[in-house]
């Protein structure tokens, strides 16, 4: 065994013990000796992701990926790294990478990376969210603002062309009845919004397993699992006879339509209508 993989192994070791300092140093050595070996590089990259050094991370990906494009393990951990950055299409990007690959290669992640995109596609979701609510709240208060000068301007005028302190009080109070009115009208309209952005939100069960996205027919497998069946056709036809999660045999006469699932998935369009763009 050479020197660069006993120092990889021994850098298992100390991964394994969760000394993730110990573990990198051996990693570096080992690429130090062996720099065309990509997944020295991928194991480092696991390594600054349990410490949260996001950028190190997707780096040490970016140099598994130049030696080695078909690398599992340096799109999934590039994906993760790139979701903690926020650049939440790239990370998409990579992990859907990872996914295709893992499926070509016939190589069982479980659910991690089918979890992960799941995770980068809510957290993107959620950003966009978070970015309309900002805007709607500075334009809820622009609007406020308006009313208020508005209001302003029509008394200043009032003062300038009614001597009658009467008639100017008269006047005065209609306007701030007016004013009131339409600010709480704006409110209203806004708060209306609020409520719906509270429940803009697609449970994971309503999701695809193979494309992460809102189920429109689906179908469940003897295993138990369902899928939308475009998604779990093309699998089996393009992928290989068997069930993406479980991995068991399974052919297309074997899929049954999930009528419960699409009752749900109904009823929620029916309540929320934005979802057809989720």
């Amino acid at each position: 065994m050479s020197a660069a993989a006993d120092l990889k192994n021994q850098g298992n070791k100390y991964f394994a013990n969760r000394s993730f300092d110990s573990a990198i140093n051996c990693y570096s050595k080992a690429i130090l000796k062996s720099p065309n070996t990509s997944t020295y590089f991928t194991n480092r990259a696991l390594c600054y992701l349990k410490m949260k050094k996001w950028d190190l991370a997707q780096q040490d990906c970016r140099r598994a990926l130049d030696l080695d494009r078909s690398l599992v393990k340096g799109h999934f951990f590039m994906g993760q790294a790139l979701v903690e950055l926020s650049l939440y299409d790239e990370a998409i990007a990579s992990l859907m990478r990872a996914n295709d690959l893992a499926k070509e290669q016939k190589l069982n992640f479980g659910d991690d990376i089918a979890g992960a995109l799941r995770m980068a596609k809510k957290r993107r979701w959620n950003a966009i969210e978070e970015k309309r609510i900002k805007e709607e709240i500075e334009l809820q208060s622009y609007i406020n603002n308006l009313i208020i000068e508005d209001k302003k301007r029509k008394l200043e005028k009032l003062s300038e062309e009614t001597s009658d302190q009467e008639s100017y009080t008269e006047v005065q109070m209609a306007l701030e009845e007016d004013n009131d009115k339409r600010i709480k009208d704006v409110n209203e309209l806004f708060s209306q919004l609020d409520h719906r952005r509270k429940t803009r939100d697609v449970p994971d069960y309503l999701c695809g397993k193979i494309s992460f996205e809102l189920m429109r027919e689906p179908v469940i497998t003897p295993s138990g699992i369902t899928y939308d069946k475009k998604d779990i056709v093309e699998h089996l036809q393009r992928v290989g006879h068997f069930d993406p999660v479980t991995r068991t045999d399974l052919t297309q006469d074997q899929l049954i339509p999930n009528l419960a699932m699409k009752e749900v998935i109904d009823t929620f369009l029916e309540e929320n209508p934005w979802a057809e763009d989720y």
